[in-house]
């Protein structure tokens, strides 16, 4: 990309958190990367693309493929040995982008296995780790990338040297980069031990403004009618950050972390109770870089209370349903106790407010203004869900009211005045969620890599061998042998070497455990409404939400009640989002079953035509009433055999309760040929036997 036709970094308006996050890895790379949150359209790509012109050039050794520095190159450069003070060049410092769909082979780079075993050659193709060597490397939606890609990209960041091995050939070439990684926490979370990689985190969101908002319109317009022109209107505010940058980067090894800085950094540490040492390091590795970037050689109050708001919110999580955050309050506590143990420390400055600063560029203290405004409903959770209603709101029953079922079971006692069932009650806050045991699609899937079903995968045990299809991936080195073996006499072989030819290379082929999608068909209707026990129903599905999390899986969320069903999150990979809708969820009105069913039917087919590799689970929490229409059990039923035709795997969790029970629920699971499970059942130390029944039930069915 020409530096005319890229947006420049001084002409984004606000995001100071972000901007400051990005310059102070330009100054310190050590400090670790930038992890970018946030909704779409918040300049996220634009901030990344834009910082590239800001670092300095970059000398390398003339044709070295992996940016060797002339005066320090590589002495294990798969093209050197290259001499001291060789020749050399000066290039622009690169900003490289890793694609979600890359391959293990395009980020670390590929070995011609064939030439490596009839010729003992290492002929390696470098990867994109090898391009972004002392430059960027940038991965927009890190959070969709698989975990194995993350888990290499992470350990080069944090090594500074990619590894490949294949079947006992290995390279190895420095890579060290500014790593920067942006998500839109709605299409599903990192892991909290991929999030703990990440040095630096931030939260953007879209000003609630309008006089910013014009200003980002204002000057996107003007940028996309002459990229040329506008960036030369902003020419003279790039030169200068870029001095700052190399101003900073020049002063940094000067730059004095005393010891009441770190008892500072370490009681904050300790204070949130942040896991590990990495968070203390990166603390030490920001506030350093701070203080530097301020024209300081001493690390202040500042620096530190700065660092911490950047490098531990990300840190804090302890459940998968956690958003990212860090009280600036105990904060300051913790900074001014810190400072009365050590008399001699200075009192901690109180924070600068959020948009005191130029918006045309950072300040030296970044400002703040990249975190949303409490004020204005962003990053609440609750996914743009309208308030609910309180118990006592009044609201009308709707049309459907002669349903005159109250929220309570048959041998259920509910204080006070029964609630007629269609009326709209307020959400039920979740019961505590617990460990489930797993439910699993029977059968050898193909789909994405996951934790959930078996499956053929790319990486698991080597199950077998097969001729490749295409570039060979994974070498199945005994039957390669094996192939070659009978044709060496008549290939003339002599000496100690294999011939190996191309018809004799195999490729292994892996069983590991793949992500499903699981569909959560929820009854929300008047038959559910007693309290205690659409909370412990909540508690179930939230647990089971957590377990799909856990296992990789995409998650969908179908409601029905009153005259029809909707879907409440179509399939995503943010649990988090399902969870918040879960939490949200009203009760009321009739049971109409059979449109939940059909819902999620029309949500299945549609996902099977978007990815036709991904398996369906089928979860439906239920007591197996039906009402609403004509003959709504019948409608039901003939609803059930839908799903049971495409041979979906189906779980009913019975929600039924009290004395008095009617088996409903297990009639409609034997209708899904699927398997029925009590609240009861699903925790983990009572489901001994669930996902061998749901195997079963699936092998008596193809029997059949």
């Amino acid at each position: 990309m020409s530096t005319s036709s890229r947006y420049p970094f001084t002409a984004i308006v606000g995001q100071d958190d972000l901007r400051l996050a990005l310059l102070l890895n330009a100054v310190s790379p050590a400090v670790g990367g930038v992890l970018v949150r946030g909704e779409k359209g918040t300049a996220k790509s634009t901030a990344v693309r834009a910082l590239a012109a800001l670092l300095p050039p970059v000398r390398t050794v003339e044709g070295c493929r992996f940016s060797c520095d002339p005066a320090a190159p590589d002495p294990g450069c798969p093209d050197g040995p290259h001499p001291a003070d060789g020749p050399g060049g000066e290039r622009a410092a690169r900003m490289v982008e890793l694609p979600v769909g890359a391959s293990e082979d395009r980020l670390v780079g590929a070995l011609d296995i064939e030439r490596a075993l009839a010729e003992g050659v290492k002929a390696f193709e470098p990867g994109l780790l090898a391009d972004a060597h002392r430059g960027i490397l940038y991965v927009d939606e890190v959070n969709l990338l698989h975990d194995h890609l993350i888990d290499l990209l992470l350990d080069a960041a944090a090594m500074g040297a990619s590894y490949v091995e294949r079947e006992g050939v290995s390279v190895r070439h420095a890579a060290r980069f500014l790593l920067v990684g942006t998500m839109n926490p709605e299409e599903g979370e990192l892991r909290p031990q991929l999030l703990d990689r990440f040095g630096l985190t931030v939260e953007v969101a879209a000003s609630r403004e309008p006089d910013q908002r014009v200003e980002v319109v204002r000057r996107r317009l003007a940028f996309e009618d002459d990229p040329a022109a506008f960036a030369g209107r902003w020419s003279g505010e790039e030169a200068g950050l870029r001095e700052r940058v190399a101003a900073a980067r020049a002063l940094l090894p000067r730059v004095r972390l005393g010891d009441g800085a770190l008892r500072r950094i370490a009681a904050v540490c300790a204070a949130f109770e942040v896991d590990g040492m990495r968070g203390d390091l990166v603390m030490a590795r920001t506030a350093t870089a701070l203080a530097a970037w301020a024209g300081r050689t001493e690390v202040a109050v500042e620096d530190v209370r700065q660092a911490a708001l950047l490098a531990l919110p990300h840190r804090r999580r302890r459940n998968p349903f956690d958003a990212p955050g860090l009280d600036e309050e105990k904060l300051d506590e913790v900074l001014r106790d810190a400072a009365a143990d050590d008399p001699e420390d200075e009192p901690p400055t109180p924070p600068e407010e959020p948009g005191g600063g130029d918006d045309d560029g950072p300040g030296p203290d970044g400002g703040g203004g990249g975190r949303p405004d409490p004020g204005d409903g962003a990053g609440d959770g609750s996914g743009g869900l309208p308030p609910q209603r309180t118990e006592d709101s009044g609201a009308p029953a709707p049309e459907d009211a002669p349903e005159a079922l109250t929220g309570a079971e048959p041998g259920e006692s509910g204080g006070g005045t029964p609630r007629p069932a269609s009326a709209e009650q307020r959400a039920v806050a979740a019961g505590e969620p617990f460990r489930t045991k797993v439910l699993s699609v029977p059968g050898l899937g193909a789909g994405a890599a996951g934790r959930r079903s078996r499956a053929r995968t790319e990486h698991g045990r080597t199950t077998g061998a097969t001729r490749p299809e295409g570039a060979l991936t994974k070498l199945h080195l005994t039957a390669t042998v094996r192939a070659a073996a009978p044709h060496q006499r008549a290939r003339g072989r002599s000496g100690r070497g294999l011939v190996v030819r191309r018809d004799d290379l195999r490729q292994a082929t892996r069983e590991g455990r793949e992500g499903n999608l699981v569909l959560f068909v929820v009854d929300a209707s008047g038959s559910m409404a007693a309290r205690r026990r659409m909370g412990a129903v909540k508690g179930a599905v939230l647990s089971l939400l957590l377990d799909a999390y856990q296992r990789r899986d995409k998650v969908g969320l179908v409601t029905f009640r009153g005259r029809e069903a909707e879907v409440a999150l179509p399939p995503t990979s943010s649990v988090d989002a399902a969870a918040a809708r879960l939490q949200a969820l009203p009760t009321g009105g009739r049971t109409p079953l059979a449109a939940g069913l059909l819902k999620a039917h029309d949500v299945l087919r549609v996902e099977r035509l978007r990815d036709a590799t991904r398996r369906p689970l089928l979860v439906v929490v239920t007591d197996g009433r039906a009402t609403g229409g004509p003959d709504p059990v019948a409608l039901a039923g003939r609803a059930a055999r839908l799903h049971a035709a495409e041979a979906t795997a189906s779980v009913v969790v019975d929600c039924e309760t009290g004395p008095v029970r009617l088996g409903l629920a297990g009639e409609l699971a034997r209708e899904l040929r699927g398997t029925a499970v009590t609240l009861d059942e699903l925790r983990a130390e009572a489901l001994t036997g669930l996902v061998k029944d749901v195997t079963d039930h699936h092998r008596a069915r193809r029997a059949a």
